[in-house]
């Protein structure tokens, strides 16, 4: 076979079945040189597509492609690959992923497993990434690396570029260039534009600005992603309480943070706890742990209803009318409620609203209740007499006294859902919860409740000494 046609032939067929054919070959060397000709994703994707082989996949790459491939995949994909390859590779796929890579896999398995794997890092990354470790979960701390490029004030650009030559090739970035003094404190960054377009005898002094913006170790790891979203960062320095630089976070690691924090927050608006997996890779019964805590107390907040139409038991009697609508009535409230805790709660995640921005919040939630009310009270006042002309036994003689009943109700429990639903959050953001707990199922029942409450002294003001 002529090699142009062997090129046509690979050209037509898709990278799985070209890495199916190798697999059948079992030469190993082929399979080395395919997979270390492929883009990262598209390793990553048979790693995905080929479970069996997911170990001789990251053992038949270079190392430094192999680290790369490692860590954009799942936590369950790498936790099979690490038990399943041999130690020696193990160690060699730890040393090479990043420290903080390294650290934001090792965070997430048994502390028995950490200490084993630990033992297999060279003494310099063990002591990196043990130190990482000792940061609180969830902190700028565990998401730094300690490989980035710095200079003295009173280097030239020349020196500069000599130092990022020699370094560059071990840092995470090298699109900015830290400045330090003799005692290891932060003085500003540089972009590295701005030191290639200036004269090789100029000092770094005379480039710096002042305009240094800092993350601290101990800060949450969302308040970093606010920061970089604020100020259009790649990366930004992390100093300690004592301004001293100990690493640098990157925007790729923002972006997993965000990601993770979306999914968290997208869970517990559904009512549950988060999980610590993919869906499908948690067993039933962590699935269960999550959900039924939420279940149960929505559930025992649910039994308020029951306990609310037991104390209007005798109203519900002279007039059984009430009890027809009582679905329609208590679905309307948690239905408004819902949609305005969701809308303020991504406005909260994305820093569109801020806890101080409460009285704005309140006000346009009051215009937009009875906006909403008003149109939902007309069709349901309109429902009832179009109902009556059709059936006119169904609402007996005083149909139009319900039909207010109904309307009015709806206005006063439309407008109580989006105040609830839209306060609630603020207020848990305010006592240092998370606004995510104020979920839609949570706001939903609240709601419920208190909308009983509502048409029932609704119904007393329309038809007391009628009906009532």
């Amino acid at each position: 076979m002529s090699e142009e046609l062997q090129q046509e032939l690979e050209q037509a067929l898709t990278i799985n079945e070209q890495f199916e054919a190798l697999i059948a070959e079992a030469d190993k060397l082929a399979i080395a040189d395919f997979l270390n000709d492929q883009n990262i994703s598209d390793v990553a994707n048979l790693v995905y597509a080929y479970e069996e082989y997911e170990a001789q996949i990251i053992a038949s790459l270079s190392i430094h492609r192999a680290a790369s491939v490692f860590k954009i995949l799942d936590l369950a994909e790498q936790k099979r690959i690490i038990t399943e390859l041999p130690p020696f590779k193990t160690a060699e796929l730890l040393n090479e992923l990043s420290a903080d890579d390294r650290t934001d896999f090792l965070e997430e398995l048994p502390s028995s497993v950490v200490r084993e794997l630990i033992k297999l890092l060279n003494p310099e990354e063990r002591k990196t990434t043990l130190s990482l470790l000792g940061y609180p979960e969830n902190s700028v701390g565990r998401l730094m690396t300690p490989d980035y490029v710095w200079v003295y004030e009173h280097n030239t650009v020349a020196e500069s570029i000599e130092l990022i030559r020699r370094f560059g090739k071990d840092s995470e970035t090298i699109d900015v260039i830290y400045v330090i003094d003799e005692d290891g404190n932060l003085v500003d960054d540089i972009k590295i534009r701005d030191i290639i377009l200036s004269s090789p005898d100029k000092k770094i002094n005379e480039l710096i600005d002042g305009r240094v913006i800092v993350l601290h170790a101990d800060d949450d790891q969302e308040v970093a992603s606010d920061v970089f979203k604020m100020n259009n960062r790649v990366a930004l320095p992390v100093v300690s309480k004592t301004e001293k630089l100990l690493g640098i976070v990157t925007i790729d690691d923002i972006l997993w943070v965000a990601t993770e924090e979306y999914s968290e927050d997208m869970q517990k608006i559904g009512g549950t706890e988060a999980l610590d997996e993919p869906y499908l890779d948690t067993s039933v019964w962590k699935l269960f742990q999550k959900r039924v805590g939420w279940l149960v107390i929505l559930f025992l907040g649910e039994m308020l209803t029951a306990s609310v139409m037991q104390y209007f038991e005798e109203e519900i009697a002279k007039a059984v009318v009430l009890a027809l609508f009582i679905p329609l009535i208590i679905s309307s409230g948690g239905n408004t409620g819902s949609q305005a805790s969701t809308l303020i709660i991504q406005a909260l995640a994305t820093g569109d609203v801020a806890i101080t921005d409460w009285w704005r919040v309140f006000k346009r939630e009051i215009l937009s209740g009875l906006m909403l009310g008003t149109v939902l009270g007309v069709v349901g006042y309109f429902r009832i007499l179009v109902w009556h002309s059709i059936f006119p036994n169904v609402y007996g003689d005083h149909y139009h006294l319900v039909g207010l009943t109904v309307g009015f109700t709806l206005l006063g429990i439309v407008l109580w859902g989006t105040l609830s639903g839209s306060m609630l959050p603020l207020a848990l953001k305010k006592l240092g919860a998370d606004p995510a707990v104020s979920s839609a199922p949570f706001v939903a029942t609240l709601v419920d409740v208190t909308g009983l409450v509502i048409y029932f002294s609704v119904a007393y003001l329309f038809l007391q000494g009628i009906l009532l």
